[in-house]
């Protein structure tokens, strides 16, 4: 899959960029040492941040993705429009998992994914891309 390379053109964007830049800063990340940080906007604009969060016996790990978001439910939120997700990857941009993508599209069929790299440029992608003929709440009311 080949990404655009795209720098903050408005406010909203460049803040969501830098917190989520930010958020790479609260990692606990002793095992991979690979820093992840998150932020999720939602749709009446409030915006929560998210880290990863490594456990020695690997499987309780948590990823900045899920955090944000469920920093965000926790608070009563459940309608996002945009994420943005940074790590110390200088030339490629960071991609959620495949479980994060998952527990995204719990709440947003289509939401937007900003994929920033360290010097805050980023690239610009959503959920049906990374997560094409989705399994999402609706598909539990089809018919059986």
């Amino acid at each position: 899959m080949e990404f655009k390379i795209e720098r903050p053109q408005d406010q909203k964007t460049q803040e969501l960029v830098d917190l989520a830049l930010a958020a790479r800063n609260n990692s606990y990340s002793p095992y991979s040492k690979f820093r992840v940080g998150a932020a999720i906007r939602t749709t009446d604009g409030k915006i929560f941040q998210g880290c990863n969060i490594e456990s020695c016996s690997y499987a309780p790990t948590i990823c900045a993705e899920r955090v944000a978001i469920s920093n965000a439910v926790a608070a009563g939120h459940k309608q996002f429009d945009t994420i943005a997700i940074s790590s110390d990857l200088k030339e490629e941009f960071i991609t959620p998992c495949g479980v994060c993508r998952q527990f995204m599209r719990e709440f947003s069929k289509d939401l937007v994914i900003l994929m920033v790299r360290p010097d805050g440029t980023f690239s610009r992608t959503d959920l049906t891309v990374l997560l094409p003929g989705s399994f999402g709440p609706e598909s539990l009311e089809m018919p059986r």
